[in-house]
């Protein structure tokens, strides 16, 4: 799940302010590692009151009356489609597309907002141990859909993390803070869901509404050829009529306190709703793309462990291989030079670069030395103006694909392995374990330890996967 269209509607200065230098990346990886540790859960709380602190200086468009918040619901779901239907007419008309100007872009947006999709409904994992409260059996709905209810091929985390597999995008490059500020919030407010329940609930109001930048995402992967699963099923999960969106109205509802101040509890309703205006969003994201500036930082890694690996035989522009690498900073210099000589040629075909020979398909001398990502970066600086396929061209007057049934639409029925008669030493044995371990505790004590494995750290494992399954049949 993206955040919400009301990201698009802060500035990129805005965003990272509230973020000093590595904080939110500490309290993420925090979270993830150690999240019962004392350190851990007192600095993510600090974290989160600090940004708390800063969402409360930002406009807020909900509604005061809580009775009006379906309606609000309805109109930004009728608006959003209004905005999709224009985009898509004007891609009829030509333009080109609006998002990614190539396939190397989309695959590193793809990366860039890895830290939030990998921890995709951590926010609701606090509201777990409230399982017997029917106030939160949304919510808790909410977060089990999220996991998938268990099964590999639905659960979000899963399904993202093969995406960047499938994509040679899992190896992820240093990232600014900015990048990890949702991510670390939805953490903070998941293990601290006590202290700032209505905080929470405002939160998911605003992540669950069905934003534009998500539908035109998944057009333009589509078009780009990299799956675009992961997005449609946010798209129809998070449906107003009855999906995510819906229910995330209701919980506002249905927790709206009998007796006492409701008015206060609103109040920090909206400020849970802001927090989704903090840190980059999608479009911060999208245009902060610079091919040639990637395709270097890319060389620059590399550059380190290669600079040892190559032959004296051929020298480009009086170095040779090793000397260019040798040094940081070259790598802008050393492509120049192997244009100058014609080992790249841009804007044309890539087969035709005696550069791009070298590294691509299966005789090539430096095959495996990039990984799929890696070859599209280059590949795509390479080709700039030569438009010989959709995935290297800005589609301007193209038609666009029709959504692609997907290749493993069979893994969707996908079942964790049996774990009934298993033998000892069989690689299930954890699960056989864990489900003998789980029938001798009482009904508190086993629902506890179903939660424990169904945090955001644990609950795409083979074990988190069938506590999953275990906890979806037990709430009924």
């Amino acid at each position: 799940m993206l955040t919400p269209d009301t990201l698009q509607r802060v500035t990129p200065s805005s965003r990272t302010e509230t973020a000093d230098s590595g904080r939110a990346r500490r309290v993420y990886q925090a979270l993830l590692e150690e999240p019962s540790s004392a350190n851990s859960l007192s600095e993510s709380r600090d974290f989160l009151e600090e940004q708390l602190q800063a969402a409360s200086r930002l406009p807020c468009e909900l509604p005061s009356q809580p009775e009006a918040m379906v309606e609000w619901m309805e109109r930004q779901v009728l608006a959003t489609g209004d905005r999709y239907a224009a985009y898509l007419e004007s891609r009829k008309a030509g333009q080109p597309r609006r998002y990614f100007s190539c396939k190397a872009h989309a695959l590193a947006f793809l990366q860039r907002v890895a830290p939030t999709k990998l921890v995709d409904g951590a926010w609701l994992y606090g509201v777990l141990d409230k399982w017997n409260d029917s106030r939160f059996y949304g919510l808790i709905r909410t977060y089990l859909e999220e996991l998938g209810d268990g099964v590999p091929a639905q659960n979000h985390v899963v399904l993202y993390q093969r995406l960047l597999a499938e994509q040679g995008c899992e190896t992820l490059p240093e990232f600014s803070d900015g990048h990890y500020l949702q991510g670390a919030m939805q953490l903070a407010l998941g293990y601290h869901a006590d202290a700032f329940l209505p905080e929470l609930i405002g939160y998911n109001l605003g992540y669950e509404q069905l934003p534009l930048h998500l539908l035109i995402t998944a057009f333009e992967l589509n078009e780009l050829d990299i799956d675009p699963y992961y997005f449609t099923l946010h798209v129809t999960i998070d449906n107003a009529a009855t999906g995510h969106a819906r229910k995330a109205v209701q919980a506002v509802l249905d927790s709206m306190p009998a007796v006492g101040d409701s008015k206060a509890f609103l109040k920090r309703v909206a400020n849970g709703y802001r927090l989704n205006d903090l840190g980059l969003g999608t479009v911060d994201v999208i245009e902060a793309f610079d091919l040639e500036s990637e395709l270097i930082d890319m060389f620059e890694r590399k550059r380190v462990f290669g600079q040892q690996m190559h032959s004296d035989f051929c020298r480009i522009g009086g170095r040779t291989v090793n000397e260019w690498l040798s040094r940081p900073g070259d790598i802008p210099d050393f492509l120049a030079a192997l244009e100058q000589r014609g080992w790249i040629k841009r804007h044309e075909d890539p087969a035709n670069s005696r550069f791009w020979q070298l590294v691509d398909g299966p005789d090539a001398q430096m095959f495996g030395v990039f990984s799929h990502f890696e070859k599209q970066l280059l590949r795509d600086w390479i080709a700039g103006d030569w438009f010989g396929d959709a995935g290297s061209s800005a589609a301007a007057g193209g038609r666009s694909k029709a959504f692609r049934p997907r290749a493993r639409r069979r893994a969707v029925s996908e079942e964790l392995p049996s774990v009934q008669g298993q033998k000892a030493g069989d690689v299930d044995q954890e699960l056989v374990e864990l489900q003998r371990t789980l029938r001798d505790l009482p009904t508190e004590a086993r629902m506890q330890r179903l939660i424990e494995l169904m945090a955001p750290a644990s609950h795409s494992t083979a074990a988190g996967l069938l506590a999953t399954r275990l906890f979806t049949t037990a709430l009924g």
